[in-house]
């Protein structure tokens, strides 16, 4: 059984109850495989990146089959305006944030769960692959707050914030730092490396812990109490404003 989010963004939490920790964020139009519940929690899947949690039955609607199978056997569009306004059944307002799903989207409209959406905004394909924007998608997220677990440019973690930017680009990232470093080919140096290659960093017990973007002229765009550009080297991180390395490089990969 699938289920869809059909609200602006709805926390993903690590047991069934609103007060558990939330790992990760559902945005809009992003669907689930239902594998568990419990009274009025789903357990679920999530469809783009595998990752798995709770979310309240009540943030969700059910897909019908015909639905899921035509969510899983197209692609999609996905917003790229910071915000946008979507009417909902032709009259009620609904807030959808950069990187929402489109699904079924035709002629600026899209049904799905009973509802009808009129969208009319920016988007991109889902399925396009734009590694030339990785840099600038990444850019319009500076100065969001950090926000553990979080998607969007209202807060957002470290990992949070690489997987949205590829999204944006046409490419789907696993959900956690760790994972993330499994994709791709290694890159042996730092010299080798080129803007939009990812930068994973450990902590003491050598385990990767946080991720980021680089730039071009030895510079790193990553979520760290914000969204924020620093410098970066062979060892590291280096916050100019505390002078001191923030984070203990571990090995760059390049996804595309």
């Amino acid at each position: 059984m699938f289920a869809i989010c059909h609200l602006s963004i709805v926390p993903v939490r690590k047991e069934a109850n609103d007060r558990s920790e939330m790992v990760s964020q559902l945005l809009f139009g992003e669907a689930v495989e239902i594998i568990d519940k419990n009274k009025t929690w789903y357990k679920v899947k999530l469809y783009a990146d595998e990752y798995i949690g709770w979310v309240d039955q009540k943030q969700v609607v059910l897909l019908s089959e015909e639905e899921r199978k035509e969510y899983q056997q197209n692609s999609f569009q996905v917003s790229t305006d910071l915000l946008q306004i979507a009417l909902l059944n032709g009259s009620e307002m609904c807030s959808l944030l950069i990187g929402s799903t489109l699904p079924f989207l035709q002629n600026k409209k899209m049904c799905f769960g009973g509802n009808a959406y009129t969208f009319e905004g920016q988007s991109t394909d889902s399925r396009k692959v734009m590694s030339g924007n990785i840099v600038t998608q990444a850019q319009i997220f500076l100065n969001a707050p950090y926000l553990w677990g979080g998607r969007s440019p209202f807060g957002i973690d470290c990992s949070g914030f690489t997987q949205l930017v590829y999204k944006l680009c046409g490419i789907q990232l696993k959900r956690d730092a760790n994972q993330q470093a499994e994709q791709g080919e290694t890159i042996t140096f730092l010299q080798e490396s080129k803007a939009g290659d990812l930068a994973f960093f450990e902590n003491s017990d050598g385990r990767i812990v946080h991720v980021g973007i680089i730039l071009d002229n030895n510079k790193i765009i990553h979520a760290s109490g914000k969204v924020r550009i620093d410098k970066i080297d062979h060892q590291g991180i280096f916050n100019e404003e505390k002078k001191n390395y923030s984070h203990n490089l571990r090995l760059i990969k390049r996804i595309v």
